[in-house]
């Protein structure tokens, strides 16, 4: 497993990190067993850059991971956010960025994890009611008190961006990054590099559209969240499936899966970008690990960037609720 750094002066990761969320959430029901056996082998292969936050599951990501690293904490790098907050029953009461609740947030993270210090510390949706400078002043008391190691923001303006990075020096900025997703290639790539921050690409898979098995919105189980996604619902998931064809077509001439071809993609934006694809299967691990070893050529990325131009894609990559707090 190669690494990749986190910004010009951050820390060496794996070249390829694990997105945990949905072992406990959004994606169908999952084994625990199973789950930790991925994380594992993952630990294994090398991929050693782990990836969940404190509302996957309201907190049981963050226990689960703690249960798989407990004998092997020094073999990870260990990611999770805060911002997110849910209620007692899992319903999302809002964004939060103010001191008070980075502290408690962190404190809790922590506790579940079973864990003296969070590698990289997100703030996972920005709060427009906190000025930025609070919420990154607090995260950097953290730090100071040897609780977080880095600092990371998700789904940040180019605007928040600078004025965090100007508080506490910002070690990776993370958002949605895929072949059909590339809204992040117009500001907030050229904005960290410009900076000296890195970038880790979540949803690197197009929440698994761009593996190719997805068929028809039936194939997702009942407690499956894309069953309401704009992009896998009607009108645009025939015309979303149409684009994937065309992207399993060229993988087929180049003799890898189309998750792997979508995946040498993200891989092929440049050294200082990390994708975080996520799975609960060990098989999927494997594949994804894989995709490393695909070489595209100037014509392959030509010929994606004609399948799948930036907007291409029908539908946005959230709800309307979910668009609100992105890219602010």
């Amino acid at each position: 497993m190669g690494k990749r750094r986190l910004g010009r002066e951050g820390p060496e990761v794996s070249a390829i990190g694990l997105g945990c969320m949905g072992m406990s959430e959004f994606y169908g029901s999952g084994s625990d067993d199973e789950s930790i056996a991925t994380i594992h082998h993952a630990i294994d292969r090398g991929v050693t850059f782990l990836d969940t936050a404190d509302m996957y599951g309201v907190g049981r990501n963050e226990e689960l991971v703690g249960r798989a690293i407990r004998d092997r904490r020094d073999q990870v790098f260990l990611a999770t956010k805060f911002g997110n907050v849910r209620g007692p029953n899992g319903e999302f009461a809002g964004v939060r960025g103010d001191p008070e609740y980075v502290r408690s947030a962190c404190e809790a993270s922590l506790k579940r994890l079973g864990v003296d210090v969070i590698d990289l510390y997100y703030q996972h949706r920005v709060d427009p009611n906190v000025h930025i400078e609070d919420t990154v002043g607090e995260m950097a008391r953290l730090r100071e008190e040897g609780k977080i190691r880095f600092l990371g923001l998700s789904e940040a303006a180019p605007r928040t961006i600078r004025a965090a990075h100007a508080t506490h020096p910002i070690t990776a900025v993370q958002t949605e990054l895929s072949l059909w997703s590339r809204d992040a290639e117009a500001e907030v790539l050229p904005t960290v590099r410009e900076l000296g921050i890195g970038y880790v690409a979540y949803s690197p898979l197009g929440r698994g559209f761009l593996t190719g098995q997805i068929k028809s919105p039936e194939d997702f189980p009942d407690d499956d969240f894309r069953r309401f996604h704009p992009r896998f619902t009607g009108e645009n998931f025939e015309k979303n499936i149409q684009l994937v064809r065309e992207v399993e077509a060229l993988a087929r001439d180049k003799g890898c899966t189309t998750a792997q071809l979508a995946l040498a993609w993200v891989l092929a934006k440049g050294d200082d970008v990390v994708p975080i694809p996520g799975t609960k299967r060990r098989r999927y691990l494997d594949e994804n690990i894989d995709a490393l070893d695909v070489r595209l050529t100037e014509e392959d990325l030509r010929r994606l960037d004609e399948i799948l131009p930036p907007g291409a894609a029908a539908g946005e990559r959230y709800h309307e609720r979910g668009m609100e707090t992105v890219n602010r």
